[in-house]
């Protein structure tokens, strides 16, 4: 008897799940989940990632014995692992989710087509997100974003399993070279993805809107959702419609709510947005998006500087916080994320691609389509986007006025007095301090003012070259957003208290 084998991989639920929902239609199913020794091998790859990936297989297959069958893990590269299980059992069709993912899984993606092809196993793959596989052109993916969220979330009616399982549970363990598994980051599984958007809709969504720029109110103000949606624990359409839903049932007075959510939902279609980027040019991984700034920093690296921003010893306390936070929970909001790349580019002069790796393996939910689209925006490399410089000591004063975020995370600056915390070095008694002080107050390891200004520079007159201006419009056709650029953009300055239901506070 021929069956379909269901392949998972960044797509770690059941509900809405378009490969084995097809699958189960076509006939009897067998999932997998294949351990790539060579995947994890790859620069953006951490603990974390293999041990949250680890709990969320637990709950799946929790869930697919519960309806007669389970997950098999399997290890290998894709072709070899393919080829013993048809050889096992052979089966007539391979399905799958589509996968914007690193450089690795795009050449393997190809392999396990040719391998296909030679086998005669008809593979079929389906939409993740609201990314579109081959866009002719940029015009039409809005409407088609739009479609994908607004089309009916796809359920289970009947599974009926290729085979019964064996009773042992799941068992995975994480390649020994594998390192980085913060203390304080969230599990996976799609049970705490669904508890995690109930709590966001519910109550943390209230203080979304000027709540998310804060370090110190982000933890709960933002939806959390992020590493679920990496991971696909839940579904992106799952959210948008869950989102909707929700405006939907407020009460008219509940305007504060309402805007939270609508400012979330603007977040969801910003990101498909950057994951189409690397689906329309996956070389923006390791190559910057317009040629024209080729050699700006490749050639001018300082291990020193990138040494000191890893291990939080740039001397700017709120760049040092974060980093420190950072590691120990492997979440940051996405100003402060905004704050280290700008900070590694412009007065470190730190050329994106090994920031990226480094940056890859301590976000829990780094998801390589924004993530590079993001460090080459934040770097000024992408040639189209205003530049974006972040004074570290600014963000400080206007994200954490009192200094607990800094001092939080931060001990070297609790004996710092709050008038010198965010630039100790200034401060004229600082050797009195240093006595009192766990550790040396540092200096900055450059010149804030003198390091930005040159960057700053040395950036525009690389733009201002006719070859680079001539350049921009190829960059503006392939990856620019259609959005109506009259519509007035979503500010607030107002100051919205973190809200504590969720406990993610740090």
């Amino acid at each position: 008897m021929t069956y379909g084998l269901v392949w998972f991989k960044r797509d770690l639920r059941w509900h809405d799940h378009a490969a084995l929902t097809q699958a189960a239609r076509d006939g009897p199913v067998r999932c997998v989940y294949v351990v790539e020794p060579q995947l994890w091998l790859q620069a953006d790859c951490a603990l974390q990632h293999f041990e949250f990936i680890r709990e969320s297989l637990q709950v799946l297959d929790t869930h697919l014995r519960t309806l007669g069958g389970c997950i098999e893990i399997h290890t290998g590269e894709l072709p070899e692992v393919l080829t013993r299980i048809w050889h096992e059992a052979p089966f007539s069709r391979l399905y799958s989710h589509e996968e914007t993912g690193n450089g690795f899984t795009y050449a393997r993606d190809l392999k396990v087509a040719d391998w296909c092809k030679t086998t005669g196993v008809q593979w079929q793959e389906f939409a993740q997100f609201g990314v579109v596989r081959r866009l002719k052109t940029r015009k039409l993916w809005p409407r088609a974003w739009e479609q994908h969220m607004a089309s009916p979330q796809l359920s289970l009616s009947t599974l009926t399993f290729w085979f019964s399982p064996a009773q042992q549970a799941l068992n995975l363990r994480a390649p020994t070279h594998l390192r980085h598994d913060p203390p304080r980051r969230q599990r996976g599984g799609r049970l705490l993805a669904l508890a995690t958007l109930h709590s966001f809709l519910n109550a943390r969504s209230i203080g979304y809107r000027g709540g998310i720029s804060s370090p110190l109110s982000a933890p709960d103000a933002c939806s959390r959702l992020s590493a679920y949606l990496a991971f696909g624990c839940i579904s992106m359409r799952e959210v948008v419609q869950a989102t909707r839903a929700k405006m939907e049932s407020l009460p008219p007075q509940a305007n504060r709510h309402r805007a939270g959510l609508s400012a979330f939902i603007s977040r969801l279609h910003w990101h498909c947005h950057f994951i189409q980027k690397l689906e329309s040019e996956p070389e923006i991984e390791w190559r910057n998006m317009h040629p024209g700034y080729d050699g700006l920093r490749e050639n001018e690296f300082n291990q020193q500087h990138f040494q000191a921003l890893q291990n939080a010893e740039t001397g700017w306390p709120m760049v040092d916080a974060c980093v420190i936070m950072l590691n120990e929970t492997g979440w940051l909001n996405f100003r402060m994320r905004a704050m280290l790349v700008s900070v590694a580019a412009y007065p470190l002069w730190l050329h994106w691609r090994p920031v990226g790796e480094w940056l890859a393996t301590q976000f829990l939910d780094y998801e390589p389509g924004i993530h590079w689209s993001q460090l080459q925006m934040q770097s000024g490399t992408t040639g189209i986007n205003t530049t974006r410089v972040y004074n570290a000591i600014k963000q400080a004063q206007d994200h954490d006025p009192q200094g607990h975020f800094v001092k939080r995370w931060l001990p070297r600056m609790r004996h710092v007095p709050h008038e010198w915390l965010f630039e100790p070095w200034l401060n004229p008694l600082a050797e009195i301090q240093n006595a009192k002080a766990d550790r040396e107050v540092m200096r900055p390891i450059v010149d804030t003012q003198a390091a930005t200004r040159l960057a700053k520079q040395r950036l525009h007159e690389r733009r201002r070259d006719p070859e680079v201006k001539a350049g921009k419009m190829a960059v503006v056709e392939k990856h620019a957003s259609r959005q109506n650029s009259n519509r007035k953009r979503k500010t607030s300055s107002e100051a919205i208290e973190s809200q504590k239901q969720m406990g993610f506070d740090f």
